[in-house]
């Protein structure tokens, strides 16, 4: 592990009390980095890497040179900050905002932030696509004052802070909005949300990545794009390697599951609706291999296999993510197929363990 990395590891992911304080001042010390280039700001609850990805690499195939900021990551930190879809050089990132940020005291994510958008300006980006990590109204991203905003979707999630219905948490999320703003929104119902915050048009799309990047450039786009996002949908084999990090994630990752005879590996972090999450992966598969990530956060795997004993015919228990892997590969033969799913934690445990091989274009970040 490089220096940078090491000292990156070691900060807080989380923050005493949410706020901006900080990571504006934080800015400040950078001079400002986030005014040297317009914004895509993508806000939502599933498939936010998706569309910032997707909405970065059609900016580049129209020759605009673009930005891409992430989270969180599968394959290691670098892949989570980008410029004209290659990862950017982390270690000179994050040595160009240290100084301030020790100073400052600032958390993980919001040293993340600061180094993306520094990074940017340093590229001279003509735009930066940039997701928010939770919420909106309070996350480390909303200091973009973006032209165009785009909300993929509204689900219970992170409850806690956000609040406890849809409506809250989509006004949460379109908090981001500056007025005259343009928004694209995944689910049309949380227009009169995004007018009231001062947006200046609202368009509905099913591909919000796609339409943020036309409503940027103002005309439609032809084609596709391929884009690889690491553990997202990825298939080895037959096996497959999906994060899904709440019920709304698992719904989308069913629909794309082209069997149902999964030996299905899991781990979920405590602050999830793990019951509801177990109940729909049941019908992915009869036999679940309960493991726990490497976050602090992850449930225990016995209590895991605890909770999804009600929905499964057969349930194990294993702590160590390659072990449990292992153990469902062992329990699926020759014929059958290992689904590894829920936290994206999960998967950079076992990145290691993949050659990958992306499918589709669709992910749930």
């Amino acid at each position: 592990m490089t220096g940078q990395v090491a000292w990156l590891e070691s900060l807080s992911p989380w923050p005493e009390e949410f706020g901006l304080g900080r990571i504006r001042a934080l800015l400040t010390e950078l001079g400002e980095p986030q005014r040297a280039y317009p914004a895509i700001h993508v806000v939502g609850t599933n498939g936010k890497s998706t569309a910032t990805r997707r909405a970065a690499a059609f900016l580049g195939r129209e020759g605009v040179l673009a930005g891409a900021y992430t989270s969180p990551h599968v394959a290691g930190w670098s892949e989570r900050v980008q410029v004209d879809g290659e990862d950017a050089e982390l270690e000179q990132a994050l040595e160009r905002v240290r100084p301030a940020a020790v100073r400052l005291g600032a958390t993980q994510f919001e040293v993340l932030t600061a180094a993306a958008l520094a990074e940017f300006a340093e590229a001279e980006v003509e735009v930066a696509v940039v997701e928010a990590g939770l919420g909106g109204r309070l996350d480390a991203t909303n200091v973009l004052a973006a032209p165009v905003v785009a909300l993929t979707n509204v689900a219970l999630d992170h409850t806690d802070v956000l609040g406890g219905t849809r409506e809250a948490i989509a006004a949460e999320k379109l908090a981001v909005v500056t007025p005259g703003a343009t928004v694209v929104l995944g689910e049309p119902e949380w227009k009169s949300l995004a007018r009231a915050r001062g947006a200046a048009a609202v368009a509905h799309a099913n591909d919000v990545g796609r339409a943020a990047a036309e409503v940027f450039l103002g005309r439609p786009l032809e084609g596709d794009v391929e884009i690889s996002l690491p553990g997202r949908f990825e298939l080895v084999g037959e096996d497959v390697f999906a994060g899904a990090h709440n019920p709304a994630g698992v719904a989308w990752l069913l629909e794309l599951l082209p069997r149902r005879d999964y030996v299905v590996v899991a781990s979920i972090l405590a602050d999830k609706d793990a019951e509801a999450m177990l109940a729909a992966l049941a019908s992915a598969g009869s036999t679940l291999v309960a493991t726990s990530s490497h976050s602090a956060r992850a449930l225990p795997a016995k209590e895991l296999a605890r909770r999804a004993k009600p929905f499964f015919d057969a349930v194990e228990a294993v702590g160590d993510p390659d072990e449990a892997l292992a153990r469902a590969r062992e329990l699926a033969g020759d014929d059958g197929a290992v689904l590894v799913t829920g936290s994206l934690y999960l998967l950079a445990d076992l990145t290691i363990r993949l050659q990958r091989v992306p499918w589709g274009n669709s992910a749930s970040a």
